[in-house]
């Protein structure tokens, strides 16, 4: 069985880890090219510890200005190769005082504050009363700490964008009970469940939200906190990934 994974920003380290066959580019398999530094536009197939894998390295976004169908063409053509697991990864920041910048987050629900779904058009009344996978939540949990890995678990917020949110949006957020926000995400995680495949998602916390003490936003810093952090989480997500 196939998995799938989707690499966010700065997170390339994980497709360094791929003993890859076949590199397939997004415009050979037509979908939409990204346009974002940090997102090679491009799948990769191969073995990553004892797991065949499908790794999407980048992803396009809704302020890029494409439709929530394109922003999960994706997760669609990995469905289509076989794959019935897949784990999401993005950048996100923190609006949790508890989760610091440099660690990750594992998503145990999400908020779609984007105002659109890939499902629309249809009567597709998807349940989501459980995004993600339960089983899969406890078993990234004990191999995270037995790397060493700090990993909270907590609610994503993913809006549009591409502009960082004000401080009166964080605190909103924060009173709606989302612990990061980024933007990306949410929609693949619908799309996949409404394909019936398992979902997995983790947010590298690469900063602090606008208003939080200490914040300050910058993408390339964004992308650099990621590199950063990616290393000891590689191996855990090639573990989830065999399990």
């Amino acid at each position: 069985m196939q998995v799938g994974l989707v690499l966010g920003s700065g997170l390339g380290v994980v497709a360094e880890r791929i003993a890859v066959r076949e590199r397939i580019s997004f415009r050979q398999a037509e979908l939409p090219e990204s346009t974002v530094p940090g997102h090679q536009g491009c799948f990769l197939r191969g073995r990553l510890g004892g797991a065949e894998v499908v790794a999407m390295c980048g992803r396009v976004h809704l302020y890029e200005g494409h439709s929530a169908r394109d922003v999960t063409a994706g997760i669609r053509w990995m469905q289509g190769q076989g794959v019935e697991r897949v784990i999401l990864t993005n950048a996100a920041g923190s609006l949790n005082p508890q989760m610091k910048p440099g660690t990750w987050m594992m998503l145990g629900d999400h908020l779609n504050l984007t105002a659109t779904s890939p499902l629309e058009g249809g009567p597709e009344f998807v349940d989501l009363s459980e995004v993600y996978d339960a089983a899969w939540r406890r078993r990234a949990g004990e191999l995270a700490a037995s790397a060493g890995v700090t990993l909270a678990e907590g609610v994503y917020a993913g809006l549009r964008g591409p502009q960082y949110e004000t401080p009166a949006e964080v605190r909103m957020l924060r009173t709606l009970g989302a612990d990061a926000v980024g933007m990306s995400t949410v929609l693949e995680a619908i799309q996949a469940r409404a394909l019936g495949m398992r979902v997995a998602a983790f947010s590298c916390l690469t900063n602090w939200a606008a208003g939080m003490p200490g914040a300050k936003l910058d993408h390339g810093e964004v992308m650099a906190t990621g590199r950063a952090a990616a290393e000891p989480m590689a191996r855990v997500l090639e573990a989830l990934a065999g399990g």
